[in-house]
């Protein structure tokens, strides 16, 4: 075939194959079509069937870009493969109350307007022992409220080792800028200590901000304030201490600490991320002093970064399991990993290299998320050829592994069972387009 010889695009959507397709979507998919039709030409290949070819066009318009993905990375929270999968109680109450209408500012028992806070803050309440609780869309979105609801046109005591970044480039300094509030360091990177922050309290002092290392460790010569020590500092100045745990858990992780932890301690108040270790959805939470979060849910930023009704009602799933910790710890697919028994764990990878002539290796798995960065745990992979990364990552389901020593890890950790054996079937598909 030769240039001259494509057909116009009306003449390729007039193929009754096309037929029954949206115009507009088939004259996008027809132009596709023959654009990859001239360059297959001009390198001198047969471009097929042109009908066809579009065909592949609409399909692919109409794939969702979205998809679930096996990782099989040993990352348990894997910030690029979505962090936390929900648990199954979370899914159900998304479904329940996004198939529907539901009352997520209405009251029903006043028959009136209500808010959204309500359907989630008792039970964060209940859960922290908080006096009150707020819920916006990230983490990020909750130390910006904070800081801008509080700390506007003022200063904000930090700790030069607390001034991290975290994934994407986003830095505790952009978000001070970006509230309203100025930055005021305090001691050094290795080391501060309380009567730092006493020294630089000043009339324009707003607030205190701690700010958990949860993406790295400083070792050696250290020091930091412990929180009990930070509270009492903000108390004989007449100030809040805002502790912005980053990750943030409901139930006790060595080396993590935990809401109710904080606020025991003497946060004022305490940020924390729903998609983390907590194992829900995105969101941002902020529990503390009820004057504190009052102030919160009234500033006009509260609007723009509001949760949704699917976030509250997978958020409301999620929490309903930490009333029974053993449920959690068993039900919230974040917990079960980082729990599993390394037998298990291995039963698991023995299976998947039977199923695919592949070979059991010891592997070291990750909390990811930012969370417990220097935590290690035991795993086990099933190591197949290297060549089939990219098909399995072109699958259906896409399968992500992780490439080491010239082969394909899957680790086993961050698999289920039932994932286990899609897997096999995964690589047994990738072996034939290999």
């Amino acid at each position: 075939m030769k240039l001259r010889d494509l057909p116009s695009v009306d003449e390729l959507v007039r193929d009754e194959r096309l037929a029954g397709e949206p115009p507009a979507l088939a004259v996008e998919a027809a132009r596709a079509a023959l654009a990859r039709a001239r360059e297959e030409i001009r390198a001198g290949h047969d471009p097929g069937d042109l009908a066809e070819r579009a065909l592949g066009e609409l399909a692919a318009a109409r794939a969702p870009a979205l998809r679930r993905v096996l990782n099989a990375t040993g990352v348990i929270v894997h910030t690029n493969l979505g962090r936390a999968p929900l648990p199954d109680a979370a899914l159900a109450r998304a479904l329940e109350v996004g198939r529907g209408y539901s009352n997520l500012e209405y009251d029903l028992v006043a028959g009136g307007r209500g808010s959204r806070q309500d359907h989630v803050a008792g039970i964060l309440r209940r859960l922290t022992e908080a006096e009150a609780a707020l819920v916006v869309n990230n983490n990020a979105a909750a130390v910006l409220l904070a800081l801008a609801a509080l700390a506007e046109g003022r200063e904000v005591l930090v700790s030069r080792g607390e001034l991290i970044e975290i994934g994407d480039g986003f830095r505790i300094p952009d978000v001070l800028a970006r509230s309203g509030a100025s930055l005021r360091e305090v001691g050094t990177t290795n080391r501060t200590r309380g009567a730092d922050y006493e020294r630089a309290i000043g009339p324009e002092t707003a607030l205190l901000l701690r700010v958990h290392q949860s993406n790295f460790r400083v070792v050696g010569f250290t020091e930091q304030p412990s929180l009990e020590e930070l509270a009492a500092v903000a108390r004989r100045s007449g100030l809040p201490l805002v502790d912005d745990l980053g990750s943030g858990v409901l139930v006790h992780l060595e080396g993590e600490p935990s809401a109710k932890e904080s606020l025991a301690a003497g946060a004022d108040l305490v940020c924390f991320s729903g998609d983390k270790l907590l194992g829900g959805p995105q969101a941002g939470i902020v529990v503390g002093r009820a004057e504190l979060v009052e102030r919160l849910r009234r500033h006009p930023l509260q609007r723009a970064l509001r949760a949704d009704k699917l976030t509250l009602a997978a958020l409301e799933g999620t929490l309903g399991l930490y009333l029974d910790p053993a449920r959690a710890l068993d039900e919230v697919p974040v917990l079960r990993m980082l729990n599993e028994p390394l037998e298990a764990v291995r039963e698991r990878a023995e299976r998947l290299a039977a199923a695919v002539g592949g070979e059991v290796e010891e592997t070291v798995a990750r909390v990811g998320g930012g969370a417990l960065p220097l935590t290690e745990l035991p795993s086990f992979a099933c190591a197949v050829e290297e060549e089939l990364a990219e098909p399995l990552r072109a699958g259906e389901p896409p399968l992500v592994g992780v490439l080491r020593d010239g082969r394909l890890l899957l680790d086993c950790r961050t698999l289920t069972d039932a994932e286990a054996e899609l897997a096999a079937a995964c690589v047994e598909t990738a072996r034939g387009t290999a």
